[in-house]
């Protein structure tokens, strides 16, 4: 054997608890996302008995399993397949964060509406400043942040339809 195909063995157990990890992912999917992950037979029973196991040790030992079933075959595609699934979630929770920002600086500088709709055309101008001078208004007299949400859902509503316009 040559040096070059030696793998040590923290390194192998590294790999095993990733797998197993990847295992552990596969055991949390809802059943019709589970239903929709290309994988063997054998791999998918292991997954959906270990989902019925309630003893932590059967648990933990299934996961054990479930890794060596995976090390037999191409895990990289069932990790693709299952961060496939939370793509849109990923994306969905960037745009939800950028609304927030985008919120945030309106209600800080006067000028973050005009860049806002420089950047996006869709907007209606007047509507956003109405909404962040009324938030603002708000703020000040401690009343509750209805306006606050308006504007939120105002800037998220524009940022999606430029997310489905531009994918």
């Amino acid at each position: 054997m040559s040096d070059e195909n030696l793998i040590s063995k923290t390194r192998r157990k590294r790999q095993m608890l990733d797998l197993q990890d990847a295992g552990k992912a596969l055991t949390r999917l809802p059943a019709e996302q589970l239903a929709r992950i290309e994988m063997p037979a054998s791999l998918r029973e292991a997954v959906v008995a270990c989902r019925a196991m309630s003893k932590h040790e059967a648990v933990r030992r299934q996961l054990q399993y479930i890794g060596k079933l995976m090390r037999k075959l191409d895990a990289v595609t069932i990790a693709a397949q299952i961060e496939a699934l939370h793509a849109p979630t990923h994306r969905q929770t960037a745009l939800f964060h950028r609304a927030e920002r985008w919120r945030t600086e309106m209600l800080a500088e006067p000028g973050a509406v005009a860049r806002f709709a420089q950047e996006y055309p869709l907007a209606d101008v007047r509507r956003l400043r109405e909404l962040a001078d009324a938030a603002l208004l708000e703020r000040e007299a401690d009343r509750p942040p209805k306006r606050f949400r308006e504007l939120f859902q105002a800037i998220n509503d524009i940022l999606q339809e430029r997310e489905r316009q531009v994918p």
